[in-house]
């Protein structure tokens, strides 16, 4: 094993032999740089780095894993000789002979890293200061303002002894902008927009023009928000903005189909090939494209060396398919979807989403809150809740009546919950447009991040009010 530079990418690794044991070897990377402004401000300017090497071992369906903060190679022959240690350990007590994994070979190398000039500090400030400028000039009612640039690098060296190798390079820009004003009460209201894509930051933020009309439009609403009304209570008819579908799509469908937790007793368990929303509905867990275009969080090859592959959940109201793992498979009788990933070399992987969204449908957003009498236009959340069952509520943190097919007041923060599987089964109208985000985590047991987004939806859900 020799290294070309101080990138994992220049490492050459020969795939791991264990006596016949699977084995996983994994060398990471995870850069991360905060900058955020309060008021014109600085208050936080930091950069993170984190590297090292785990390894995993499968022995009769025992894993046994290890990791060191050091990607030398004697920490790496320490971690596979760990790993192993672990997983004999594990299959003394418990492992079972006939457990046998799925096979799988997969090599992709994927760097998405810049071919432009890496901006300096300064550069980065400066475009900061600008935004906050033009906010300060154009934004007068404003009791506070705060810009949080947040950029991640994630970089992978992974082979396996089944044959699978693989580097990838993952970054993704994130800027938030959230402000803040006062209503007649004197109390504080904000809004937060999130401006966020693949890439690194001089892919990304090239002009602080770009963001003026977002701002506008953010500040705008904001204003309307300071003269809100209560929501009233009740089952009612909605539109969810793409953020909200993308929320809705992630939180109380995305989990209850990630295949350890179907086994660990999620709804869904039972409902495979069952209709458990509209026809209109098809949701998939993408991998890393859609239409030929490269998704936010795009995954190629998982931390498992199976290759990602888009995973249809639900198709035409018909759930088809779960997220899963090596092991996970195994045991469900089902393929390998390449969902298997960690967030930092001390990780284990686990079965997660990836870029999961209802794809669109035909109907234009117009037309689609023409359609609705009396009903709400649900545009920001707050993150919600749901559990195993699909039950789930969100908080709302921007939204306008609908009153005779016109968006009308809006309206206070407030909550939505209801079933998502009732919910879907409402669904009467999705737009043909889709949206996507990458600026959040999902936290199941660690933290990662994911791709987030849809079209509009048109149906029905309890909305909490007076």
């Amino acid at each position: 094993m020799t290294k070309e530079n101080n990138s994992t990418k220049g490492y050459q690794l020969s795939q791991p032999e264990n006596d016949g044991l699977y084995t996983e070897l994994r060398l990471q990377e995870n850069v991360r740089q905060v900058i955020q402004l309060l008021n014109g401000d600085v208050t936080e300017n930091t950069r993170e780095r984190v590297s090292g090497c785990s390894a995993r071992v499968c022995k009769q369906g025992q894993w046994g894993f290890a990791s060191a903060p050091d990607i030398a190679e004697s920490a790496i022959n320490k971690v596979l000789l760990e790993a192993r240690q672990n997983a004999e350990f594990l299959a003394r007590r418990q492992g079972d002979k006939a457990h046998q994994l799925p096979e799988s070979a997969f090599s992709t190398t994927q760097d998405l890293s810049s071919s432009r000039p890496v901006p300096t500090l300064k550069e980065q400030m400066v475009f900061l200061q600008t935004v906050d400028r033009y906010i300060l000039d154009h934004c007068p009612q404003l009791q506070s303002r705060v810009l949080r640039l947040h950029l991640e690098d994630i970089e992978k060296r992974l082979t396996t002894s089944s044959g699978s190798d693989g580097y990838t390079l993952i970054p993704r820009s994130v800027l938030y902008i959230t402000l803040t004003i006062q209503n007649a009460q004197d109390e504080p209201v904000d809004l937060t927009h999130v401006y966020s894509n693949r890439g690194q930051y001089q892919d990304n933020l090239t002009n602080p023009a770009m963001l003026y009309q977002e701002i506008d439009g953010l500040y705008q609403h904001l204003l309307n928000k300071k003269e809100a009304v209560p929501a009233q209570a009740g089952v009612k008819e909605v539109i969810l903005d793409s953020e909200m579908t993308g929320l809705l799509a992630h939180e109380a469908i995305g989990h209850p189909t990630e295949a350890d937790l179907v086994l660990g007793g999620a709804v869904t368990a039972h409902l495979l090939n069952q209709s458990v929303a509209s026809p209109m509905v098809t949701m998939v867990d993408l991998a890393h494209s859609h239409n030929g275009d490269l998704l936010p969080v795009p995954v190629f090859m998982d931390d498992e060396g199976a290759e990602a592959k888009d995973t249809v959940l639900i198709e035409q109201g018909v759930l088809k398919q779960f997220m899963t793992n090596r092991s996970t498979a195994a045991e469900l009788g089902m393929a390998v979807t390449g969902n298997a990933r960690a967030f930092k070399f001390y990780d284990e992987p686990l079965v997660r989403m990836r870029n999961t969204a209802i794809l669109p449908g035909k109907d234009k957003l117009a037309d689609m809150i023409a359609s609705v009498e009396d009903g709400y236009y649900l545009m920001k959340s707050t993150n919600g809740e749901a559990d195993l069952t699909s039950e789930f509520m969100f908080g709302i943190t921007l939204g306008y009546e609908i009153k005779n097919g016109q968006l009308g007041r809006a309206i206070q923060d407030t909550t939505v919950s209801g079933i998502a599987l009732d919910v879907l089964k409402t669904v009467t109208m999705i737009s043909d447009e889709l949206h996507w985000e990458c600026s959040g985590y999902c936290g199941k047991k660690q933290i990662i991040p994911v791709g987030c987004g849809g079209p509009a939806i048109k149906c029905k859900m309890h909305v909490g009010g007076v």
